[in-house]
């Protein structure tokens, strides 16, 4: 059994900068692809940024390209997602989730079989 753990929210203003972890226990990081994805109060969880298992493909939606970045440490089983120039509309709860696929939607959440809990990030204005 996969089992994820997130860290590194929190509240900051705009313009910050944040970087969230993902902890990944229960497989070998190498064969996962990871996927952030984050929710809004309101509104439908959406996929924000992944990183394949093999070639370690990276994606980003458009609304953070350019500010956020996913990286991976296969030897600590962590998964980074570096946040900089962090905007109010980037408060959320963000979530981390793992798929044993390669060619995935990677922005789809059923693509995805397992989830953490969830850490929150707060940016005020």
């Amino acid at each position: 059994q996969v089992q994820l753990v997130e860290s590194g929210g929190g509240v900051v203003q705009s313009g910050d900068s944040l970087r969230l972890s993902c902890v990944v226990s229960g497989w070998s990081l190498d064969k996962l692809t990871i996927g952030w994805f984050r929710q809004a109060a309101g509104k439908e969880r959406e996929g924000i940024s992944a990183i394949t298992s093999i070639y370690e493909t990276t994606y980003y939606v458009n609304s953070v390209k350019g500010r956020f970045t996913i990286s991976r440490d296969n030897a600590k089983n962590t998964v980074y997602l570096q946040m900089n120039n962090l905007k109010p509309e980037d408060t959320a709860v963000y979530y981390c989730a793992a798929s044993h696929s390669e060619r995935l939607q990677w922005g789809a959440k059923d693509e995805y079989e397992f989830w953490g809990q969830g850490t929150q990030v707060t940016v005020s204005s």
